[in-house]
This record gives C-alpha cells, structure tokens and sequence, in this order.
C-alpha cells in the first residue's frame, strides 16, 4: 500500500485548499480512511475520517469549514479545506486503517505542508 498526499501550499487566511491523497496497493481492504494534521511542537491529531459511504466524523475545530470525501472508483481521497485560520498550519497526512483492533494497521502517506498565513 502507498499513499501520496499533494495540494499543500502556502495560503492566506480565509481561504481555501484542496488535499488530495492517491492510493494504490491493495485498497480493497482499507476500512476507513482519514487525515490528521500535526503542527510544529504538537501531537498529531485527527482532522477527518470516512468510513463506508456514510460514516464521516471531524474535529470540532474543522467542522463546518472542512470536508473530507472519498473516491473509490479513482481510490483518491480528498480534504475541501474552506475559511482557513493560521491554526490550521501544519503537515497534513493521509491515513489509511485496515482491519479493526486487536489486528488494526494504519498506513500513513508522506506528508503534505499547508501553511496559513494572518
């Protein structure tokens, strides 16, 4: 499995990005995917995950700005990052789970920088 985030860039406040995430390997066993951020000096937190077609949550501190979707067909995965704050600054990660616990295994892309500037 590979995963490979793009649409990072630098942005000013309010407005807007697109991250778009490419599988390839064996996707037919992904479970959920999601994308977690992680700025400079903090622990890396969960932005958005989508399970199935119907199973969509978000931090507290996106919702209503961000969506996350899904694109089996193409197996890309997307983040519509709207409004964007400075908070927002960090390296964007796509995740993919496989299997549930106790035989969970996440695969994690590489990373793509969004910086906000105020």
């Amino acid at each position: 499995v590979r995963l490979v985030e793009s649409g990072g860039d630098l942005v000013q406040a309010g407005g807007s990005l697109k991250l778009s995430c490419a599988a390839s390997g064996d996707t037919a066993t992904f479970i959920a995917m999601a994308w977690y951020r992680q700025a400079p000096g903090k622990q890396r937190e969960l932005v958005a995950r989508i399970e199935g077609t119907e199973s969509i949550d978000y931090a507290d501190s996106v919702k209503g700005r961000f969506t996350i979707s899904r694109d089996n067909v193409k197996n890309m995965l997307y983040l519509q990052m709207n409004s964007l704050k400075a908070e927002d600054t960090a390296v964007y990660y796509c995740s993919a789970q496989v299997g549930r616990l106790p035989k969970r295994y996440d695969y994690w892309g590489q990373g793509t920088q969004v910086t906000v500037s105020s």
